[in-house]
């Protein structure tokens, strides 16, 4: 007996067959593709870290990582500490740079959780680099980066990105003419206190000068984004003052 497909039976269960069988399909591709993503996420992490303190491949203008195929062995060549701090201790963990910063960003707003916080001791040409990881929100979406500081928390250089900011304007956070402008800045104020980094719009030193003003000029047209590259610096950054004030003692 020949099949009816005229049916609205037979449409339903057609249906719900090409999507079981396209689900099956989906999964067994990104089943087989997680170890490939894992990897690219490894590398992409290490080169950002790199890439804040200054071990890139940049040339004149251009904004270059260190390549990917080099950036494991590179990572292990420059960092010589990944640290986690959490409820005041300071303990290493060779992989605390895969601690994801949104979900312990997200288990923090529960009060009786103890944050743990990723920090990368580097070292350049003699000199220490610390690099914290900060995670914020910009106009349409996620914002992030890495900051690399002296142990004075004077800012040696940054990596910024974004999920999907106004290409041309909020996205511009992550070129080298607005992320080059941070090296050298102060975290602390004139008295000892930290106060962060202000993008702002009406920042009276648009070259940059002025590395003690805590202030960097603003992307014009981009206004929420450079607020919450603000806001981002100010609330992740704070967290790691106890570090560095004892690194002192």
């Amino acid at each position: 007996m020949a099949l009816n497909t005229d049916k609205n039976s037979y449409t339903i269960l057609f249906s719900i067959l090409m999507v079981v069988v396209v689900g099956a399909v989906l999964a067994f591709v990104a089943q087989g593709l997680k170890p490939t993503i894992s990897e690219n996420e490894r590398i992409e992490i290490q080169q950002n870290i790199l890439y804040a303190m200054g071990v890139n491949d940049n040339v004149d203008g251009s904004r270059e990582f260190i390549a990917a195929e080099k950036a494991g062995q590179v990572f292990s060549e420059y960092i010589k500490k990944q640290l986690v701090i959490q409820n005041g201790n300071v303990t290493e963990d060779d992989k605390a740079y895969m601690i994801d910063v949104k979900k312990e960003k997200n288990l923090a707003k529960d009060p009786s959780y103890s944050r743990r916080l990723p920090l990368f001791v580097g070292e350049k040409e003699g000199k220490t680099f610390y690099i914290a990881p900060v995670r914020g929100k910009g106009l349409w979406d996620a914002i992030w980066g890495y900051v690399a500081m002296d142990e004075n928390m004077v800012v040696q250089g940054v990596f910024f990105d974004h999920k999907g900011e106004t290409p041309g304007l909020g996205a511009n956070i992550k070129e080298r003419f607005f992320m080059d402008d941070f090296t050298g800045e102060h975290l602390y104020d004139a008295s000892g206190n930290f106060k962060s980094i202000d993008v702002a719009k009406g920042n009276a030193d648009p070259k940059n000068e002025n590395k003690t003003d805590n202030e960097v000029d603003a992307i014009a047209g981009a206004t929420i984004t450079g607020n919450g590259v603000s806001a981002m610096l100010k609330s992740d950054l704070k967290l790691y003052v106890p570090y560095f004030k004892n690194l002192k003692n």
